[in-house]
């Protein structure tokens, strides 16, 4: 994958560019995750959400993800206006449409029927565009892709109708938490222009096959979740789970007892690095996201952040710089994958 370099906004530093699959797209290697924006995450505050956007376009990044779901519209809206007041260069805009059902986490192999109706896709689209306050999204992404699609294609009709009229540019698909084989055949069928899927330190399994399939086909990838919703940060404590409130999605990802395993293994994986590269103090987060840009498969990585420090500690990574062999060995022993939506289970 090529790679582009350029000068951060107002002289702070470099940012890499990726090109974003078969389009003509530059995209920052890192982009900006937008769910924590409406407010599933713990209150928010708009104005500084605002302002953390803003920063983080000066800075380089050029990239944002949000969804109609993330606070039920309200990450867009923020976005929207955030765009409004930008004055700066072109921000690519991706979010998402969910199916009017979501399947049963377990269900492996769930139809696609029905899932996504012409009619419903096309006013979420426009009521998308609304909140956004844009006249076309520059990707429009399944929220959840099931691999029946391929023959099921009412979803792909709809969305071809949306970008032939203007109101999308491409379209893409995010890949089910737990399953990022299902998006293989997808990348062959030359049906979407990206997909979205889980990769971090724990979740390594879409470098088996799902990249290889979307490199040799030219389909952009988006890796959510880089930080594992806060624990690949590396500074959890025995305590931090009582800091979640009621409405934080953390409080299921991580409830029972996957928030002490979870813990146990971060803290093991940070031991192990400390051992392999003599340092005692572990920057856990830079691994982390550099892990996800260290493959050339991946157009970005899409962090969440709530403020200004936070862009600057994130952007700071795209630097080029790749982890040394001695970290990536030890990272390979630490894959641990398991389903958000199944906390009872590994």
């Amino acid at each position: 994958m090529q790679l582009h370099l350029q000068l951060w906004w107002k002289g702070c530093g470099p940012m890499q560019y990726r090109t974003f699959g078969k389009t003509d797209w530059k995209v920052s290697e890192i982009a900006f995750g937008g769910w924590q924006l409406g407010g599933d995450f713990g209150p928010v505050d708009d104005a500084e959400s605002v302002r953390t956007l803003h920063a983080a376009w000066e800075r380089g990044i050029n990239f944002v993800d949000t969804a109609q779901m993330y606070g039920r519209g309200h990450s867009e809206e923020v976005i929207g206006r955030a765009l409004k007041e930008w004055t700066g260069e072109h921000i690519y805009i991706a979010t998402k449409v969910q199916p009017v059902q979501w399947p049963r986490a377990t269900e492996t192999d769930p139809s696609m029927e029905g899932r996504y109706p012409r009619e419903y896709v096309r006013s979420q689209c426009e009521d998308s565009l609304r909140r956004l306050g844009l006249e076309t999204i520059d990707l429009y992404q399944l929220h959840g892709w099931f691999p029946q699609g391929i023959e099921q294609t009412e979803w792909y009709d709809t969305l071809s109708e949306l970008r032939k009229e203007g109101k999308i540019r491409e379209f893409g698909v995010s890949i089910r938490d737990y399953r990022p084989q299902d998006g293989a055949r997808l990348a062959a069928s030359g049906k979407a222009a990206s997909q979205q899927v889980v990769y971090n330190l724990f979740e390594q399994r879409p470098a088996e096959q799902l990249f290889p399939a979307c490199r040799d086909n030219g389909v952009a990838i988006i890796a959510r979740v880089p930080f594992d919703e806060g624990s690949l940060i590396g500074n959890w404590s025995a305590d931090t789970y009582a800091t979640f409130g009621e409405r934080d999605v953390r409080r299921v990802y991580f409830k029972g007892g996957r928030f002490a395993k979870t813990l146990d293994r971060v803290n093991r994986l940070k031991a192990d690095i400390a051992a392999a590269t003599g340092e005692s103090e572990v920057n856990l987060a830079e691994i982390a996201l550099r892990f996800c840009l260290d493959d050339s498969a991946v157009s970005c990585a899409i962090p969440g952040m709530k403020n200004v420090h936070e862009v600057d500690l994130n952007v700071r990574v795209s630097d080029g710089r790749k982890l040394p062999a001695e970290v990536l060995e030890v990272l390979s022993r630490h894959k641990w994958p398991r389903n958000y939506h199944n906390p009872d289970e590994e």
